[in-house]
């Protein structure tokens, strides 16, 4: 039996973490002797290039070069916020984006606090249950996913965050936390989903006895490296939310992402919802896709959180793509639907497919309706021959005289 990765996090050395930012703009925050030795600093500098004229000379003719560099640009529009929304726009950048700090996904870095997309347990189950399963269909991300809570015994809480947090450090270390959480999502709603193992370490280390598995960190040697204590915090607080029934409600019912480098054969055959961060998010278009499918309840019953041995026999679901899961998926529920309706056959003597709808029955009338006759008012026995229709209508859509008779 593999044993569990017990990680011994690389701590940073001081020198190695940046120090904070000092903004001086305030008396508080100013030394008391910070004017006095940049005037001494500036004085000793003057007195060095009044003995070289030469130094002095090409100090002033700098400082004349850059005035008219800066005049110049002034003119062209790029010297006021007006001139650089100007050059924003010819950049194709939008308006909080900053030239040369922009990618594909960067807007997710501009994000304030309060769009970060989060939505708190209690609201996220409310959002699940008054969903409208039409209406989501048609949305690229569909509904904000069902919370997930983590259950079962504390070995089972401890390995799924052990495994939650392996999953968005080595996915997710150096992304914003939009990214984080985006992958954290992902795998949660993979435990959702029939289509996966019910377990969060069942989803992370799915299929990662052999290379190409479901989440490349793990099989392709990525866990040989030690994480840096700052980051596996970070990763470890978004996977305790995550945890906790907080949802990412960005992301929707996504199960795939792919990085910005790749483009894998099944990302034309899902359904995109958006990039957030370094990763582009997709989920099933069909049945599979849909809300109804995502009914898997957690229960806990962790396994171990490490790689499966090379030894362990792969089901078919974690070697199967994207594409051939969905197939699957689809096939099974037919499948069921077969089943469900032989067993009803055998009952009624239907056949499938001609069950009758569990709404199609006679509707509820409003008490008007009701002391007017309820359902029997929109029967359709008023026809001709009926005893109903005033004869002198009987003959209404016959021909008077039909032509060359």
């Amino acid at each position: 039996m593999p044993l569990t990765i017990a990680y011994r996090p690389v701590i940073l050395p001081p020198h190695a973490v940046p120090a904070p930012v000092l903004v001086l703009g305030t008396d508080e925050a100013r030394p008391r002797d910070f004017t006095a030795r940049i005037r001494q600093k500036d004085m000793v500098s003057v007195r060095r290039s009044l003995r070289r004229p030469s130094q002095l000379r090409q100090r002033v003719a700098g400082v004349v070069a850059v005035g008219l560099g800066a005049a110049l640009l002034g003119s062209m529009g790029w010297g006021d916020p007006q001139g650089m929304r100007v050059a924003q726009a010819q950049a194709g950048l939008q308006p909080f984006e900053r030239p040369g700090e922009s990618f594909p996904g960067s807007a997710f870095y501009y994000l304030s606090p309060e769009d970060s997309g989060l939505l708190s347990p209690d609201s996220a189950a409310a959002a699940w249950a008054a969903r409208r399963d039409d209406a989501d269909a048609s949305s690229p991300a569909g509904p904000a996913a069902r919370p997930l809570i983590a259950r079962g015994s504390g070995e089972d809480r401890w390995r799924a965050l052990q495994c939650l947090t392996a999953a968005v450090y080595y996915e997710a270390a150096s992304e914003p936390d939009a990214g984080q959480r985006a992958v954290a999502q992902v795998v949660l709603n993979r435990v959702a989903h029939p289509a996966y193992p019910h377990t969060v370490c069942g989803v992370v280390y799915q299929g990662s006895e052999r290379p190409g598995c479901q989440f490349s960190f793990a099989c392709d040697g990525s866990l040989a490296r030690r994480p840096v204590a700052q980051f596996w915090d970070r990763a470890r607080r978004v996977a305790a939310d995550a945890l906790a029934g907080v949802v990412y409600a960005p992301v929707g019912l996504a199960t795939h992402y792919h990085t910005w480098a790749v483009h894998p054969g099944w990302a034309d055959k899902l359904s995109f919802v958006g990039a957030i961060g370094a990763h582009r998010f997709y989920r099933w278009g069909g049945s599979a896709g849909r809300p109804a499918a995502f009914s898997a309840v957690y229960l806990g019953g962790e396994p171990m959180a490490a790689p499966h041995p090379r030894s362990w026999t792969p089901a078919p679901a974690d070697i199967a793509d994207p594409v051939a899961l969905e197939r699957a998926f689809e096939e099974g529920r037919l499948a069921a639907l077969r089943t469900q309706g032989a067993s009803a056959t055998a009952a009624t003597g239907a056949a499938f497919g001609q069950q009758p709808l569990p709404h199609a029955t006679a509707p509820a009338y409003a008490p008007e309706v009701e002391q007017r006759g309820g359902d029997a008012v929109f029967r359709g026995d008023a026809l001709p021959q009926g005893g109903a229709v005033n004869p002198a209508y009987e003959n209404a859509g016959k021909w008077i005289a039909r032509p060359g008779a």
